[in-house]
Protein backbone atom coordinates (compact mmCIF):
# COMPACT_ATOMS: atom_id res chain seq x y z
CA UNK A 1 0.00 0.00 0.00
CA UNK A 2 1.39 3.45 -0.87
CA UNK A 3 -0.16 6.89 -0.89
CA UNK A 4 1.14 10.56 -1.13
CA UNK A 5 0.16 13.61 -0.41
CA UNK A 6 1.37 17.80 -0.54
CA UNK A 7 1.42 19.60 2.85
CA UNK A 8 1.56 23.35 2.24
CA UNK A 9 2.29 26.19 5.29
CA UNK A 10 2.48 29.88 4.55
CA UNK A 11 5.30 32.39 6.10
CA UNK A 12 3.38 34.38 8.28
CA UNK A 13 4.34 38.00 10.06
CA UNK A 14 3.54 38.89 13.40
CA UNK A 15 3.47 42.21 15.38
CA UNK A 16 1.55 43.91 12.60
CA UNK A 17 2.00 47.69 13.81
CA UNK A 18 0.91 47.65 17.76
CA UNK A 19 -0.01 44.24 18.03
CA UNK A 20 3.13 42.85 19.74
CA UNK A 21 2.35 39.21 19.99
CA UNK A 22 -1.26 39.65 19.07
CA UNK A 23 -1.57 40.15 15.42
CA UNK A 24 -0.28 37.77 12.81
CA UNK A 25 -0.87 37.50 8.78
CA UNK A 26 -0.47 34.37 6.63
CA UNK A 27 1.71 35.33 3.52
CA UNK A 28 1.33 33.92 0.42
CA UNK A 29 5.36 32.02 0.60
CA UNK A 30 4.87 28.67 1.62
CA UNK A 31 7.13 25.62 3.05
CA UNK A 32 6.16 22.67 1.23
CA UNK A 33 6.65 18.96 1.93
CA UNK A 34 5.74 15.96 -0.70
CA UNK A 35 5.97 13.01 1.29
CA UNK A 36 5.29 9.41 -0.04
CA UNK A 37 4.74 6.35 2.09
CA UNK A 38 5.20 3.19 0.76
CA UNK A 39 5.95 0.52 2.86
CA UNK A 40 6.09 -2.72 0.76
CA UNK A 41 9.36 -4.30 1.09
CA UNK A 42 10.59 -3.88 -2.45
CA UNK A 43 10.19 -0.06 -2.33
CA UNK A 44 10.99 0.60 1.42
CA UNK A 45 14.78 2.89 1.08
CA UNK A 46 17.86 1.03 3.09
CA UNK A 47 19.13 4.66 3.88
CA UNK A 48 15.82 5.93 5.66
CA UNK A 49 16.84 6.61 9.22
CA UNK A 50 16.02 4.74 12.27
CA UNK A 51 12.72 6.29 12.73
CA UNK A 52 11.85 5.02 9.38
CA UNK A 53 11.91 8.37 7.52
CA UNK A 54 14.28 9.85 4.74
CA UNK A 55 14.35 13.14 4.25
CA UNK A 56 15.51 15.62 1.81
CA UNK A 57 15.54 19.31 0.51
CA UNK A 58 15.46 21.18 -3.06
CA UNK A 59 18.14 22.71 -3.81
CA UNK A 60 16.56 26.02 -4.17
CA UNK A 61 15.64 25.59 -0.42
CA UNK A 62 16.58 28.19 2.64
CA UNK A 63 19.78 26.61 4.10
CA UNK A 64 20.13 24.07 2.00
CA UNK A 65 22.88 21.85 3.09
CA UNK A 66 22.88 23.26 6.65
CA UNK A 67 19.45 21.50 7.54
CA UNK A 68 19.27 18.56 9.34
CA UNK A 69 18.73 15.24 7.91
CA UNK A 70 18.52 13.11 10.13
CA UNK A 71 13.98 12.89 11.56
CA UNK A 72 15.01 13.01 15.15
CA UNK A 73 17.09 16.76 14.48
CA UNK A 74 15.25 18.43 11.70
CA UNK A 75 12.01 20.57 13.63
CA UNK A 76 9.71 19.58 11.33
CA UNK A 77 10.15 15.92 11.36
CA UNK A 78 11.25 15.79 14.93
CA UNK A 79 7.78 17.71 15.89
CA UNK A 80 5.71 14.92 13.85
CA UNK A 81 7.51 12.67 16.18
CA UNK A 82 6.03 14.75 19.24
CA UNK A 83 2.69 13.86 17.89
CA UNK A 84 3.04 10.63 16.82
CA UNK A 85 4.16 9.23 20.14
CA UNK A 86 1.47 11.51 22.05
CA UNK A 87 -1.07 8.71 20.20
CA UNK A 88 1.86 6.03 21.06
CA UNK A 89 2.75 5.34 17.54
CA UNK A 90 6.88 5.48 18.02
CA UNK A 91 7.66 6.01 14.75
CA UNK A 92 6.67 6.74 11.43
CA UNK A 93 5.34 4.15 8.82
CA UNK A 94 7.93 2.24 6.99
CA UNK A 95 8.71 3.79 3.65
CA UNK A 96 8.20 7.14 4.71
CA UNK A 97 9.92 9.63 2.02
CA UNK A 98 9.72 13.61 2.70
CA UNK A 99 10.84 15.67 0.00
CA UNK A 100 11.15 19.95 1.69
CA UNK A 101 11.47 22.75 -0.42
CA UNK A 102 11.71 25.73 1.85
CA UNK A 103 11.46 29.46 0.74
CA UNK A 104 11.12 31.45 3.36
CA UNK A 105 13.81 32.96 4.77
CA UNK A 106 15.17 31.72 7.76
CA UNK A 107 15.75 33.90 10.88
CA UNK A 108 14.18 36.98 9.11
CA UNK A 109 10.99 37.53 11.19
CA UNK A 110 8.52 35.78 8.25
CA UNK A 111 8.13 32.67 10.56
CA UNK A 112 10.27 30.34 9.26
CA UNK A 113 10.16 28.04 12.84
CA UNK A 114 6.45 28.57 12.95
CA UNK A 115 5.48 27.20 9.43
CA UNK A 116 7.81 24.21 10.21
CA UNK A 117 6.05 23.42 13.60
CA UNK A 118 2.88 23.80 11.57
CA UNK A 119 4.39 21.54 8.72
CA UNK A 120 5.79 19.22 11.61
CA UNK A 121 2.24 18.95 13.10
CA UNK A 122 0.57 18.34 10.15
CA UNK A 123 2.92 15.93 9.22
CA UNK A 124 2.56 13.68 12.34
CA UNK A 125 -1.66 14.11 11.73
CA UNK A 126 -1.34 12.97 8.53
CA UNK A 127 1.29 10.10 8.52
CA UNK A 128 -0.59 9.08 11.75
CA UNK A 129 -4.28 9.15 10.08
CA UNK A 130 -4.75 10.67 13.67
CA UNK A 131 -8.12 12.89 12.32
CA UNK A 132 -7.13 15.88 14.53
CA UNK A 133 -9.08 19.23 13.39
CA UNK A 134 -7.24 22.37 12.79
CA UNK A 135 -7.76 23.61 16.18
CA UNK A 136 -6.54 20.62 18.05
CA UNK A 137 -3.58 20.53 15.68
CA UNK A 138 -2.72 24.14 17.00
CA UNK A 139 -2.87 22.84 20.85
CA UNK A 140 0.27 20.64 19.95
CA UNK A 141 1.68 23.58 17.74
CA UNK A 142 1.43 25.49 21.06
CA UNK A 143 3.38 23.14 22.78
CA UNK A 144 6.32 23.81 20.99
CA UNK A 145 5.96 27.42 19.60
CA UNK A 146 5.08 29.17 22.42
CA UNK A 147 3.69 32.05 21.42
CA UNK A 148 0.50 32.08 19.40
CA UNK A 149 0.57 34.80 16.53
CA UNK A 150 2.93 33.71 14.18
CA UNK A 151 1.54 29.83 14.75
CA UNK A 152 -2.37 31.14 14.40
CA UNK A 153 -1.59 32.91 10.72
CA UNK A 154 0.14 29.80 9.64
CA UNK A 155 -2.09 27.32 10.29
CA UNK A 156 -5.41 29.30 10.14
CA UNK A 157 -4.48 31.58 7.45
CA UNK A 158 -5.36 35.15 6.93
CA UNK A 159 -4.88 37.91 9.39
CA UNK A 160 -5.81 37.07 12.91
CA UNK A 161 -5.65 38.30 16.46
CA UNK A 162 -4.65 35.55 18.83
CA UNK A 163 -4.30 34.73 22.57
CA UNK A 164 -3.16 31.91 25.20
CA UNK A 165 -6.51 31.10 27.55
CA UNK A 166 -6.11 30.84 31.45
CA UNK A 167 -5.43 27.42 32.54
CA UNK A 168 -5.72 25.34 35.27
CA UNK A 169 -2.51 24.48 37.60
CA UNK A 170 -2.78 21.12 35.38
CA UNK A 171 -2.68 22.66 32.33
CA UNK A 172 -0.16 25.28 33.33
CA UNK A 173 2.16 22.25 34.87
CA UNK A 174 1.63 20.66 31.03
CA UNK A 175 2.15 23.73 29.14
CA UNK A 176 5.29 24.28 31.49
CA UNK A 177 6.97 21.54 30.23
CA UNK A 178 10.32 22.15 28.93
CA UNK A 179 10.71 21.85 25.17
CA UNK A 180 13.48 19.04 26.07
CA UNK A 181 11.08 16.82 26.88
CA UNK A 182 8.56 17.95 24.62
CA UNK A 183 11.17 17.07 22.08
CA UNK A 184 14.08 14.82 23.32
CA UNK A 185 16.95 15.58 21.91
CA UNK A 186 17.96 13.64 18.73
CA UNK A 187 14.11 12.30 18.55
CA UNK A 188 15.52 8.91 20.36
CA UNK A 189 12.55 6.66 21.62
CA UNK A 190 12.67 6.95 25.23
CA UNK A 191 9.24 4.82 25.26
CA UNK A 192 7.58 7.55 27.23
CA UNK A 193 4.73 9.06 25.96
CA UNK A 194 4.79 12.87 25.95
CA UNK A 195 2.13 15.40 27.64
CA UNK A 196 -0.33 15.91 25.60
CA UNK A 197 -1.14 19.46 24.97
CA UNK A 198 -4.74 21.16 26.79
CA UNK A 199 -7.42 21.48 24.56
CA UNK A 200 -7.98 24.97 22.99
CA UNK A 201 -4.69 26.44 24.33
CA UNK A 202 -4.98 29.39 21.98
CA UNK A 203 -8.06 31.27 21.23
CA UNK A 204 -8.57 33.54 17.85
CA UNK A 205 -10.35 35.35 15.47
CA UNK A 206 -9.65 35.90 12.13
CA UNK A 207 -10.20 39.75 10.86
CA UNK A 208 -11.12 40.67 7.34
CA UNK A 209 -9.05 41.92 4.60
CA UNK A 210 -8.81 44.35 1.86
CA UNK A 211 -7.65 42.02 -1.00
CA UNK A 212 -6.10 45.49 -2.65
CA UNK A 213 -3.84 45.84 -0.16
CA UNK A 214 -0.75 43.61 -0.61
CA UNK A 215 2.28 43.48 1.56
CA UNK A 216 5.94 44.09 0.35
CA UNK A 217 8.78 42.11 2.13
CA UNK A 218 12.29 43.75 2.61
CA UNK A 219 14.03 41.38 3.25
CA UNK A 220 17.96 42.57 5.07
CA UNK A 221 20.28 39.34 4.48
CA UNK A 222 21.53 38.63 7.78
CA UNK A 223 19.81 36.85 10.34
CA UNK A 224 18.09 38.09 13.58
CA UNK A 225 17.20 35.58 16.24
CA UNK A 226 14.13 35.63 18.14
CA UNK A 227 16.05 35.50 21.46
CA UNK A 228 18.52 38.39 20.94
CA UNK A 229 15.37 40.40 19.65
CA UNK A 230 13.12 40.00 22.66
CA UNK A 231 16.46 40.73 25.29
CA UNK A 232 16.21 44.27 24.20
CA UNK A 233 13.02 44.76 25.22
CA UNK A 234 11.84 45.87 28.49
CA UNK A 235 10.70 43.91 31.38
CA UNK A 236 7.88 47.02 32.29
CA UNK A 237 5.91 49.09 30.17
CA UNK A 238 4.30 52.91 30.98
CA UNK A 239 0.98 53.07 31.20
CA UNK A 240 1.01 55.97 28.22
CA UNK A 241 2.89 53.64 25.78
CA UNK A 242 0.57 50.67 26.55
CA UNK A 243 -2.73 52.71 25.91
CA UNK A 244 -0.97 54.23 22.87
CA UNK A 245 -0.48 50.39 21.31
CA UNK A 246 -4.04 49.56 22.70
CA UNK A 247 -5.73 52.63 21.11
CA UNK A 248 -4.29 51.99 17.34
CA UNK A 249 -4.65 48.01 17.90
CA UNK A 250 -8.61 49.17 18.05
CA UNK A 251 -7.96 51.03 14.79
CA UNK A 252 -6.01 48.91 12.91
CA UNK A 253 -8.25 46.03 13.02
CA UNK A 254 -10.83 47.49 11.16
CA UNK A 255 -8.92 49.91 9.32
CA UNK A 256 -7.43 46.96 7.20
CA UNK A 257 -11.28 46.04 6.06
CA UNK A 258 -12.02 49.40 4.54
CA UNK A 259 -11.93 50.68 0.88
CA UNK A 260 -10.93 52.13 -0.43
CA UNK A 261 -7.53 51.82 1.82
CA UNK A 262 -7.32 54.77 3.55
CA UNK A 263 -3.69 55.70 4.43
CA UNK A 264 -4.37 58.53 6.96
CA UNK A 265 -6.07 55.92 9.25
CA UNK A 266 -3.71 53.07 8.72
CA UNK A 267 -0.28 54.64 8.73
CA UNK A 268 -0.79 56.14 11.70
CA UNK A 269 -2.54 53.36 13.36
CA UNK A 270 0.28 50.98 12.86
CA UNK A 271 2.62 52.92 14.53
CA UNK A 272 3.95 50.92 17.98
CA UNK A 273 5.76 52.17 21.02
CA UNK A 274 6.41 48.59 22.50
CA UNK A 275 9.01 46.91 20.60
CA UNK A 276 10.28 48.84 17.88
CA UNK A 277 11.92 51.64 19.30
CA UNK A 278 13.77 49.08 21.51
CA UNK A 279 14.71 47.06 18.24
CA UNK A 280 16.55 49.50 16.47
CA UNK A 281 20.26 49.23 17.88
CA UNK A 282 19.95 45.64 16.16
CA UNK A 283 18.73 46.43 13.20
CA UNK A 284 20.69 49.47 10.91
CA UNK A 285 18.24 52.23 9.36
CA UNK A 286 15.32 50.80 11.10
CA UNK A 287 14.29 54.30 12.84
CA UNK A 288 15.08 56.23 9.46
CA UNK A 289 12.71 53.91 7.66
CA UNK A 290 9.88 53.94 10.26
CA UNK A 291 9.70 57.28 10.38
CA UNK A 292 10.92 58.33 6.97
CA UNK A 293 8.50 56.18 4.54
CA UNK A 294 5.80 57.80 4.50
CA UNK A 295 2.41 57.70 2.38
CA UNK A 296 3.05 61.42 1.67
CA UNK A 297 6.65 60.26 0.85
CA UNK A 298 5.53 57.36 -1.31
CA UNK A 299 2.32 57.20 -3.44
CA UNK A 300 0.52 53.64 -2.72
CA UNK A 301 2.05 53.32 0.73
CA UNK A 302 -0.60 52.56 3.40
CA UNK A 303 1.54 51.60 6.38
CA UNK A 304 5.06 50.14 7.57
CA UNK A 305 6.13 48.17 10.54
CA UNK A 306 9.01 45.95 11.38
CA UNK A 307 7.80 42.11 10.48
CA UNK A 308 8.09 39.72 13.75
CA UNK A 309 11.44 40.25 15.55
CA UNK A 310 12.78 41.92 12.38
CA UNK A 311 15.19 42.29 10.22
CA UNK A 312 12.36 41.95 7.55
CA UNK A 313 10.34 45.32 6.82
CA UNK A 314 6.76 44.90 5.99
CA UNK A 315 5.08 47.27 3.90
CA UNK A 316 1.25 47.75 3.34
CA UNK A 317 0.71 49.01 -0.15
CA UNK A 318 -2.15 49.28 -2.90
CA UNK A 319 -0.24 50.27 -5.58
CA UNK A 320 3.45 51.50 -6.37
CA UNK A 321 5.18 48.18 -5.04
CA UNK A 322 8.68 48.46 -6.68
CA UNK A 323 9.41 51.42 -5.64
CA UNK A 324 8.53 51.46 -2.53
CA UNK A 325 10.96 48.60 -2.36
CA UNK A 326 13.65 50.23 -3.71
CA UNK A 327 13.00 53.14 -1.37
CA UNK A 328 13.14 51.07 1.59
CA UNK A 329 16.29 49.15 -0.04
CA UNK A 330 17.97 52.37 -0.73
CA UNK A 331 17.98 53.55 2.78
CA UNK A 332 19.25 49.78 4.21
CA UNK A 333 22.04 50.35 1.61
CA UNK A 334 23.16 53.39 2.98
CA UNK A 335 23.85 51.32 6.36
CA UNK A 336 25.40 48.77 3.80
CA UNK A 337 23.12 46.12 4.60
CA UNK A 338 21.67 44.16 0.60
CA UNK A 339 18.42 43.49 0.83
CA UNK A 340 16.36 41.37 -1.56
CA UNK A 341 12.31 42.00 -1.84
CA UNK A 342 9.19 40.08 -2.14
CA UNK A 343 5.95 41.38 -3.06
CA UNK A 344 3.21 38.47 -1.18
CA UNK A 345 -0.74 38.48 -0.87
CA UNK A 346 -2.23 37.16 2.33
CA UNK A 347 -2.87 33.48 2.53
CA UNK A 348 -6.49 33.19 3.16
CA UNK A 349 -6.25 29.48 3.40
CA UNK A 350 -3.83 28.83 6.05
CA UNK A 351 -1.90 25.47 6.26
CA UNK A 352 -3.46 22.42 3.61
CA UNK A 353 -2.92 18.65 3.08
CA UNK A 354 -3.69 17.45 -0.91
CA UNK A 355 -4.37 13.97 -1.45
CA UNK A 356 -1.89 13.11 -4.43
CA UNK A 357 -2.39 10.28 -6.84
CA UNK A 358 0.46 7.52 -6.56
Amino acid sequence: MSRSFLIKVPASSANIGPGYDVLGVGLGLFLELEVTIDSSSSATDTSADSNNCLISYSEDSEGFGNVPLSSGDNLITKTALYVLRCSNIRKFPLGTKVHIRNPIPLGRGLGSSGAAVVAGVMLGNEVGQLGFSKQRMLDFCLMIERHPDNITAAMMGSFCGSFLRDMTPEEVERRSMPLSKVLPGSGEDTGIVPPLPPNDTGRHVKYNWNPKIKCIAIIPQFELSTADSRSVLPKAYTTEDLVFNLQRLAVLTNALTLDPPNPDLIYPAMQDRVHQPYRKILIPGLTEILQNVTPKTNKGLLGICLSGAGPTILALANENFEDIANEIINKFNKENVKCTWKLLDVAHDGATVEQLSV
